[in-house]
């Protein structure tokens, strides 16, 4: 062994320390607070502690008519003052009637006032001024907070939609309007509110059915190695039992179509063909002519025959691909071990996932406030300009723009590094990307290596080297990091252009025409394509890799002209293996999600009193079935690793041996029985 692709491993380990700095330049920079609070006109955090605004933890629009949905506000700016409030409105009411009724009924100043600017308490300012200056909002409406920000309070009564059971509402400058109004600045509050509710719900479920989930999950993983040990016994069984349950159920069908077309002998009307009916919708129509149940018959004679042809001529390497599986269940058996590796996978995967989100958030929020004029006055030359808060007020725009504020707009910044965040982000994205790969290829390699000692050792288990997988886990780190992050590098860069193409395709949605469209549209397909491709070369160049020690063009090269040589055994082995553990996962995932339904249903007697009371009996029961399927997928990638790494050993085996005393044999017996080569050679003691 020696160390493969080394300037790549050399560029991998810069990639990752610049990475590093990365992190650290975005968390002196970023701010995650500008995510968790939202922030008012004054560029100032609602709810933050140590500030004025600690105990006002919701933002509170003026005027949220100028607002389009929800989307705008919580993501964008809606062009109306904002400000920290400690509750929402609870009531309607308008700037003039309070000030109307101020002298008599002082109290609804004092409620009023909160929603006004810090420190205004100047009921006797004309009503023109306040408005303009914003001082105060010209209406309160009865809301309730959403995602910290204040939306009207919709529900609906007999079918209309009302706010706190009104219909209509004075909008403070004369007019009455109709809550319809409303509903733009507030779409789908409502329904997802609702939502909320049900969450609350279901998260009550899963706090009170934790436990059983996590039986049903070990119940799971019990059922996922019984069943690749039985497989050692049952895979041709239930190969066989499949496929002659296919000829059987595509022979009755046979039998039905020329049963249908005896039978409508006679029939007026039946003897027309499809081109005399001409196109109809109602399916039905078709099958009260013969000529349908003649070409349904043909067809399924047909695939009938084609089946029977493949299995006539596909026998051999049918019971190779079977025996390839039992083997698999053997090396498992002898390397449990293994079985547990996809948990370091796991681990890996899940510390590049939150190293890129924890990135992403923090670069994201690097910018600094940025404030800019917003004008009631539409022809306002300086609307939308970028201004200074503190000296906004000794310029002339509120002179040439009355009643124009210098407001917070969003977060940004005019140097270098705020220039950058879209490449900085772009950045964190592709190394993510890489990272991820090279998690995936690492335990590929680890595994194939552990597989193959089982394969080339001569006399099994006797002769598998001590710890297999920590053996395999080690050469792949110490001399073949290199042409793993370069397997792992290539697939990133595909992705990562797959990732450019689908956010060209959001962005230019609305605007693309049929060219473009078909153009992006095939463009996606090719690389899609192109992923799936090199996935399966780099997944059969580690384990070339694992085997030689070889770099990764050289394995990748010599993987897949042997597998080319092979493709037939390759093409079958394939779709049996697929077959298998489909059925596989299929039966955990299905009898776990029986017993759950029985169990959490309370249809078991003997544990109907363990049940806990649930909202939703069918929170647990989903989480098992989906839980169940992740945990089988999860035993069976190994399983199926096996079988690809113990078929590439043995064509490599056919290739340089012949089974003389010289060159024996490494496979199994039965796998040479099967080839019905010369006899093994006795296997020393």
């Amino acid at each position: 062994r020696h160390c493969t692709d080394v300037i790549c491993c050399v560029i991998f380990i810069v990639v990752i320390l610049g990475y590093i700095a990365l992190g650290v330049v975005a968390w002196v920079h970023g701010d995650p607070r500008k995510v968790i609070y939202p922030t008012d006109s004054y560029g100032q955090f609602c709810g933050q502690k140590e500030t004025l605004n600690e105990n006002k933890t919701i933002l509170f629009y003026f005027n949220i008519l100028k607002c389009a949905s929800p989307v705008v506000l919580i993501n964008l700016q809606c062009p109306t003052t904002q400000l920290c409030v400690s509750k929402c409105p609870d009531r309607f009411a308008t700037y003039i009637d309070v000030q109307a009724s101020y002298r008599y009924r002082p109290e609804q100043w004092n409620y009023f006032r909160q929603f006004c600017k810090p420190g205004f308490n100047n009921p006797r300012k004309s009503v023109a001024q306040v408005l303009r200056d914003e001082d105060c909002p010209s209406m309160i409406i009865p809301s309730r907070p959403f995602l910290k920000r204040c939306f009207p309070d919709f529900s609906t009564k007999n079918g209309v939609l009302t706010v706190a059971n009104q219909t209509t509402f004075k909008d403070g400058r004369g007019k009455m309007r109709n809550v319809t109004d409303l509903r733009e600045a507030a779409n789908g509050i409502n329904s997802v509110l609702d939502a909320r509710s049900v969450g609350m719900k279901i998260f009550e479920d899963y706090a009170i059915s934790w436990y059983w989930i996590l039986i049903g999950l070990f119940i799971a993983m019990m059922l996922s190695l019984l069943f690749l040990v039985l497989l050692r016994f049952t895979a041709g069984v239930l190969f066989w039992i499949f496929i002659f349950g296919v000829i059987g159920i595509i022979g009755y069908g046979i039998w039905h179509c020329y049963w249908e077309y005896d039978h409508l002998k006679g029939i007026p009307g039946s003897d027309l063909t499809v081109y005399d009916i001409g196109f109809q919708t109602d399916f039905k129509v078709y099958l009260q002519l013969r000529q349908t149940w003649l070409a349904f018959m043909i067809i399924l004679c047909g695939v009938e025959v084609i089946i029977i042809l493949m299995l006539i001529f596909l026998r051999n390497r049918i019971r190779i691909a079977i025996a390839l599986l039992k083997e698999g269940s053997r090396a498992i058996g002898y390397i449990m071990s293994t079985l547990f590796y996809p948990i370091v996978t796991f681990i890996l995967i899940a510390i590049c996932i939150s190293y890129w989100a924890v990135t992403a958030v923090f670069l994201a929020t690097s910018g600094e406030p940025v404030y800019k004029v917003m004008a009631n006055q539409t022809l306002c030359k300086y609307a939308n300009l970028t201004c200074d808060p503190e000296t906004f007020n000794t310029t002339n725009v509120t002179k040439l723009c009355p009643g124009s504020q210098c407001t917070f707009a969003f977060y940004g910044g005019e140097s270098l590094y705020h220039k950058y965040i879209f490449i900085f982000q772009l950045a964190n994205a592709f190394v993510f990307l890489w990272l991820v790969n090279f998690a995936i290829a690492l335990g590929q390699c680890t595994l194939a290596g552990a597989f193959a000692s089982y394969y080339w050792a001569y006399r099994k288990p006797a002769d598998i080297p001590l710890w297999p997988l920590f053996s395999s886990f080690g050469r792949a780190i110490r001399y073949h990091t290199g042409s793993l992050a370069f397997g792992a590098l290539i697939l990133a860069i595909v992705q990562l252009i797959r990732v450019v193409l689908e956010y060209l395709d959001h962005k230019l949605k609305g605007t693309q025409n049929s060219f473009t469209r078909f153009l992006l549209c095939c463009l996606k397909c090719c690389f899609w394509c192109l992923e799936k491709f090199l996935k399966f070369i780099n997944r059969n160049a580690y384990i070339m890799i694992a085997i030689y020690g070889k770099n990764f063009c050289t394995s990748a090269r010599e993987a897949f002209f042997l597998l080319m040589r092979n493709v037939v055994r390759v093409a079958v082995l394939d779709k049996v293996t697929d077959f298998l553990l489909f059925l596989g996962k299929i039966l955990v995932a299905g009898g776990v999600g029986v017993l759950a339904f029985f169990f959490f249903t309370q249809r078991i007697p003997v544990f109907a009193k363990e049940v806990p009371t649930l909202n939703y009996y069918w929170v647990p029961l989903l989480t098992v079935i989906i839980g169940s399927y992740l945990v089988a997928h999860g035993f069976f990638s190994v399983y199926a690793m096996c079988v690809d790494t113990l078929f590439l050993c043995f064509c490599e085996d056919l290739e340089r041996n012949d089974g003389s005393t010289a060159k024996p044999y490494f496979m199994s017996a039965s796998l040479h029985r099967i080839l019905g080569k010369k006899k093994l050679s006795p296997k020393k003691a």
